[in-house]
């Protein structure tokens, strides 16, 4: 998968991209990630992407003419399966969003800033606008790195074990169940018993009962 983010703060972008699974992503080549500096497209010499909004108001707003300059230079180079904008007022993230995203070969996401960008430019190109949840950022960076986590782990070959992304929360429309790990006593908090007990079928029905009762507990609406 390849996947080329405008942004104009690219520095936000850095550490997220280079480190842990990203990192392991990128460096198996299951995963290119190309950052821009969107004011490689300024209009002017002074680097201006962004202008007053029509009609008043505090902020400022994200320029057609360099968004555009840059959507279709980079559509120049390849085909983008999405043209994503990272917004609070877009869709929510979900689980079977990252899941269909992960299908795709070529993606672009576009990070807003200020007041967001002209309206002009998602009328024209954006194919899918995604908020990461009902709060509003410096800008979409951030959430850019959000997305390009959930969709890169996904990836064929990114996990030591692919299955364990099969069994994280929301996969299956349930939250996960608890988890233990060694040593099977500490301080007196003992690991369940059905979890050394060797019986395989035992443990996958205690854990679907636990994440039932978690999900009923934690998030009702999903029941």
């Amino acid at each position: 998968m390849h996947i080329d983010i405008l942004t104009v703060i690219p520095e936000l972008l850095e550490s997220p991209l280079q480190h842990s699974i990203m990192k392991r992503a990128q460096d198996k080549g299951h995963l290119t990630v190309a950052v821009h500096q969107l004011r490689k497209w300024a209009v002017n010499v002074y680097g201006q992407v962004d202008d007053y909004q029509y009609g008043g108001g505090a902020g400022m707003v994200m320029m057609c003419e360099p968004l555009v300059a840059a959507i279709e230079e980079l559509q120049s180079a390849r085909s983008f399966d999405a043209i994503i904008y990272m917004t609070p007022d877009g869709k929510r993230l979900e689980q079977k969003t990252a899941n269909r995203l992960s299908l795709l070969d070529n993606m672009l996401i576009i990070c807003g800033h200020y007041k967001g960008i002209d309206q002009r430019v998602r009328d024209q190109f954006v194919t899918h606008e995604i908020s990461i949840g009902d709060y509003v950022l410096s800008g979409g960076e951030l959430a850019a790195a959000v997305l390009v986590d959930a969709i890169g782990r996904l990836l064929p070959g990114v996990l030591n074990d692919e299955t364990s992304a099969l069994t994280d929360s929301f996969q299956d429309g349930l939250l996960a169940p608890p988890v233990y790990t060694r040593p099977a006593e500490f301080r007196g908090w003992k690991v369940p018993d059905i979890l050394l007990s060797g019986d395989p079928k035992k443990v996958e029905e205690w854990r679907y009962e636990e994440a039932l009762r978690r999900t009923e507990e934690r998030r009702p609406d999903m029941m």
